[in-house]
């Protein structure tokens, strides 16, 4: 069974936004990937197909998942690490 799913709605701007990062060349790979995972989720996949599609976790799909229910496109941006500026 499993934890509940994260209700995934994407406004027609936060699309907008997610597909051009996965056009933009200049674009870090991670947050492209990040970006792939939020689009085939809003589709309605499962978190399994997503990962199979994506050759990842189902944790990893999860994550990004949620992240981004909880603080939209910003939730998809690397956080500052810790140490020296």
């Amino acid at each position: 069974m499993g934890r509940p799913k994260a209700e995934m709605t994407l406004t027609a701007e936060e699309r907008h936004t997610l597909e051009q990062w996965t056009r933009r060349p200049k674009t870090a790979q991670a947050l492209v990937r990040r970006a792939w995972i939020v689009l085939a989720c809003a589709t309605g996949k499962t978190n399994h197909a997503v990962a199979a599609e994506f050759k990842t976790t189902v944790q990893t799909v999860g994550h990004w998942q949620r992240r981004f229910v909880e603080r939209r496109l910003d939730g998809l941006l690397d956080e500052p690490r810790p140490g020296t500026s």
